[in-house]
């Protein structure tokens, strides 16, 4: 089975492509991570895409798919992958058909903008030791402290509500486009975010059978 996870900042993503990565006993590629195991086993790809990191510069898109090939034609992707970070943009997603990298099924997480902002926005993390914290869905004991390790927690930029509305409007704008696309090729099933975590699990498992 071989999956690509779409859906806004904040949708879930990430802790859904773990769950099923483990459900269906498939590996979950990360574009970081692929990106900077390139770069340390110096494949020519890896060194390529140093050169304009080194720079200060974006990584080109062809690149990126040069990487995503690259991970996937090893061993442990024979049975399929998630591939989470990639494609962003349509012209990412037709590199990626002209490259030969293909999926079986496009999950998106279908959720609003104000659940976005309202999710994201409630995010804390302790400035000490990293742990997470939600107001309304996983408060620590004492407002403003961590429980683990008494540090000050903090909202992080990614999560401020003018940071936020900006990621959303470039999702918008780049990245769900891609569903019409991916649609027109039969592949893609729409998931609605659900009130928990694993409810969404069950409804995403259920989208894969369709």
């Amino acid at each position: 089975m071989k999956l690509i996870l779409l859906g806004a900042p904040g949708a879930g993503k990430g802790t859904q492509a773990e769950i099923l990565s483990e459900k269906l006993h498939i590996p979950t590629i990360s574009t970081g991570n692929m990106l900077r195991a390139a770069i340390q086993n110096g494949t020519p790809v890896g060194l390529e895409a140093k050169f304009y990191m080194d720079a200060g510069k974006l990584v080109p898109d062809q690149v990126i798919i040069g990487i995503v090939a690259e991970r996937v034609a090893q061993a442990d992707c024979a049975g399929g992958y998630i591939l989470d970070g990639v494609p962003r943009t349509l012209g990412q997603a037709e590199a990626l058909d002209q490259a030969g990298v293909t999926f079986d099924r496009v999950l998106s997480i279908e959720i609003s903008d104000q659940e976005i902002e309202e999710r994201m926005g409630g995010r804390r993390v302790c400035s000490q030791c990293g742990a997470p914290y939600h107001t309304a869905a996983r408060p620590p004991k004492q407002e403003g402290v961590c429980d683990s390790c008494g540090g000050a927690l903090a909202q992080r930029e990614d999560d401020r509500p003018e940071t936020v509305r900006r990621r959303l409007e470039v999702y918008h704008q780049e990245t769900e486009p891609l569903k019409d696309y991916y649609q027109a090729k039969g592949v893609l099933r729409t998931v609605d975010n659900q009130a928990t975590i694993q409810a969404t699990t069950e409804a995403m498992m259920e989208a894969l059978k369709a």
